[in-house]
């Protein structure tokens, strides 16, 4: 299998992907969650279908909360209804709690959130310097493991899986919260392991394939390893599906960013960390 010879094609698919998801994130923007923004969420489940308007109504007539977003909670299933608005005080919470109840009785207030706006922006900076931090780690490793030019790949390579997970949530419009951050994390950990299986095959190669082209050596590293990064990504991934399916709602958002980015990341470093390697080995050689 020439799978390094058609590195265009793995460009192209990655790139498209990545540009629909930043077009996205500019237009719309990332759902952030209350850790992020701060204010105040309620979470309320009815025995029927309650539309945003319908709340919005209830909110308008206590004149609290009336440009509050309003939205239905995949936590609470069909049913469910999720209120997102400034920070609240107790006495505007137990108002608008007593307001809904009265006009829907079967109104059941499942949780009640509050996060102060400085809170918010902490956790915002504390999760792009977790990133950061461990994208420096990574480079420093791998440096000197092996060379500098595999960890400025390994890097592009965590830049691709993070840019289509933030994309896909994006188009998905999915809530991104304290779990998120914790998932890129896991992902960056899940990608760069695999990455460094195949770079580890291919720095072999270099020493008993020294008399081949750089990308006949990387294309054996790749279909060498093939089976152990498609059989590891498998298992892997059947069981976060099966958890996102049946372990409870409050992890739902954490399992689909781990699907989507371990999923990228065996993509990547199947398909665009090698690739990568030897599009460099390639300039090299022509300067």
């Amino acid at each position: 299998m020439d799978i390094l010879g058609k590195r265009k094609i793995w460009y192209s698919v990655s790139g498209t992907i990545i540009i629909i998801g930043l077009i996205f994130l500019f237009i719309n923007g990332l759902n952030f969650g209350i850790d992020f923004n701060g204010g105040t969420l309620m979470e309320f489940k009815f025995d029927q279908s309650i539309t945003a308007e319908q709340i919005r109504n209830v909110l308008a007539d206590l004149k609290i909360a009336e440009d509050a977003k309003i939205q239905h909670s995949e936590t609470s299933g069909a049913n469910g209804v999720l209120i997102r608005a400034q920070s609240l005080s107790s006495d505007d919470i137990i108002k608008i709690d007593d307001a809904i109840s009265a006009a829907y009785p079967s109104a059941d207030m499942l949780r009640t959130e509050m996060v102060g706006p400085t809170i918010g922006k902490e956790l915002r900076l504390h999760a792009l310097l977790a990133l950061l931090v461990a994208s420096i780690a990574i480079v420093i490793y791998i440096s000197f493991r092996f060379e500098f030019r595999f960890a400025a790949v390994a890097i592009i390579t965590l830049l691709h899986d993070i840019f289509i997970t933030l994309g896909l949530f994006a188009i998905l419009g999915k809530e991104v919260n304290t779990p998120f951050v914790a998932a890129l994390l896991t992902i960056v950990g899940y990608s760069i392991n695999d990455t460094i299986v195949i770079f580890d095959r291919i720095r072999e190669n270099m020493k008993l394939m020294h008399r081949e082209p750089f990308i006949k050596q990387a294309n054996t590293a790749v279909i060498e390893t093939l089976p152990r990064s498609i059989n590891t990504s498998a298992t892997t991934l059947i069981t976060i599906l099966a958890i996102y399916f049946f372990g409870g709602a409050s992890i739902q958002t954490f399992m689909l960013a781990l699907f989507i980015g371990m999923f990228a990341g065996t993509y990547s470093s199947i398909f665009i960390a090698s690739p990568l390697l030897v599009t460099w080995e390639n300039r090299l050689q022509k300067n």
